[in-house]
């Protein structure tokens, strides 16, 4: 298993795995407009802007990528696993390489945790500083956690 550094030419499977998990996972807690909004949001040119910045990694397992993860500063931007690779401890581990990276700078992570993730979050330590919510079409809500922990 190896974190490294993504690469444009990886901008492909990135893209797959978080439009494959968001598809996957998240319309078992969200309404169809609240999952397309995260599609949006997480689109091929966002992800390729974040790997041209050097902020996107991926997770190398067996020689395949499983799993990527970014951060911006001290904000933790985007992780996600394969659905069929999930609960198997590589989002810890992808978690666990961001925020090593992160303490080299700061005393503090932060977050916006979806509803499927927040539980791995706390696990890990972090903390909710506050509920958020916001509406997105035909008035469907996104609920999430921002969630912090100390380095």
């Amino acid at each position: 298993m190896e974190y490294i550094k993504a690469e444009l030419e990886n901008l492909d499977d990135v893209f797959c795995i978080v439009q494959n998990t968001i598809r996957t996972i998240y319309p078992k807690y969200y309404p169809k407009e609240v999952v397309d909004f995260f599609c949006e949001l997480h689109n091929r040119e966002n992800i390729a802007k974040d790997i041209e910045n050097g902020i996107v990694g991926i997770l190398l397992v067996d020689k395949q990528i499983i799993g990527t993860g970014s951060h911006d500063g001290n904000h933790i931007t985007r992780v996600y696993v394969l659905p069929e690779f999930q609960g198997k401890g590589y989002g810890s581990f992808i978690m666990q390489s961001l925020e090593d990276d992160i303490s080299s700078k700061y005393d503090t992570v932060a977050l916006d945790a979806s509803l499927p993730a927040s539980h791995l979050y706390e696990c890990r330590g972090y903390y909710t500083v506050k509920h958020e919510k916001c509406l997105v079409e035909n008035d469907a809500v996104l609920v999430y956690e921002v969630m912090e922990k100390e380095l």
